[in-house]
């Protein structure tokens, strides 16, 4: 049997903006020892490069942390013209300079190429496994795996400015986009070569930037608990927003107490799914009020059927 985890069961989503020059899961670990949680995941891992939005999910929250993987991204970046890297960011070794010579026309007929459903190669400086290991690891190597190239959409690319030879941009895109990977694209598109010098998530899904929390806010909160000044609850807990904020694009439906009990035992249940179709995903409540429970397929005979349900553990005194 594996070692059980010691911490507090609690439940729901924080919004770290992740400093630089720190991996994902080193924030990810930080976060868990300030919330004493006993369990914490993340929804998609940033560089250490880059700063911005990664929301930590602590407890029952982990179930869901995919569908915030799946969400779509908005990101600020700032490229280096006239540099190509290995990795396609300032962490990167130099592999080639050449001048920056191209008219706002060129920018914005390449900045255009990008924009829609195009494919992309990953870099192989991702995390993308490739026989159960990450890309990076064989990039690291010297290694270079075939990758397929994968479909992606920018709804949204932005020019902000171009100075000094730093272009500043806005992309708005699908999950799966690796914004180094444009960058180096668009580089070798104007014949200069780019790379990535500064990079920021400003948004996953329809999480508010103004939410966000830094590792010094949550440390020092931590330490008015330690000291007696307050409360997990009061100070700490507080920060976090619903498990059901990953889930929140799904339909709801509601079942009463008795109809939950069924469906918290993984039986699929009848409901009120009249304008819901089959192989639909739906978020399911319970009660009064509303208590979020899981998230559910609609069935071929019309009922709904769990995929995903909330352990409702009560807290130790």
């Amino acid at each position: 049997m594996g070692r059980r985890r010691s911490g507090r069961n609690i439940d729901g989503v924080l919004l770290l903006d992740k400093p630089t020059d720190i991996s994902s899961n080193d924030a990810l670990q930080k976060v868990r020892r300030f919330f004493n949680a006993n369990k914490a995941g993340h929804t998609g891992a940033l560089d250490p490069l880059a700063t911005g939005m990664l929301p930590i999910c602590l407890g029952e929250a982990t179930k869901f942390s995919q569908f915030l993987l799946d969400s779509d991204k908005r990101y600020r970046v700032i490229a280096r013209l006239g540099q190509r890297t290995d990795t396609s960011d300032s962490h990167g070794e130099i592999i080639s300079e050449r001048n920056v010579n191209f008219t706002s026309d060129q920018l914005d007929e390449a900045l255009d190429h990008f924009r829609g459903d195009t494919l992309q190669v990953p870099s192989m400086y991702s995390a993308l496994k490739h026989q159960g290991r990450p890309l990076y690891e064989y990039a690291r190597k010297g290694i270079t795996v075939e990758r397929e190239a994968r479909p992606i959409t920018v709804y949204e690319l932005q020019f902000i400015s171009l100075e000094n030879n730093e272009l500043e941009l806005e992309i708005h895109c699908s999950k799966g986009t690796y914004i180094r990977s444009i960058i180096d694209d668009l580089g070798e598109m104007l014949g200069c070569g780019a790379h990535v010098i500064y990079l920021r998530r400003l948004q996953v899904a329809n999480y508010p930037y103004a939410n966000m929390m830094t590792l010094e806010q949550l440390a020092a909160l931590r330490a008015q608990v330690d000291e007696g000044l307050g409360t997990y609850e009061s100070l700490l807990d507080s920060l976090l927003l619903p498990m059901d904020t990953a889930v929140v694009h799904f339909p709801v439906v509601h079942l009463t107490e008795e109809t939950a009990a069924y469906f918290k035992q993984g039986q699929p249940v009848r409901a009120n799914i009249a304008q819901l179709a089959e192989g639909e995903m739906v978020r399911v409540t319970c009660g009064e009020p509303s208590r979020f429970i899981g998230i559910a397929i609609i069935s071929e005979d019309g009922r709904i059927a769990p995929k995903r349900l909330v352990v409702e553990n009560e807290q130790p005194e």
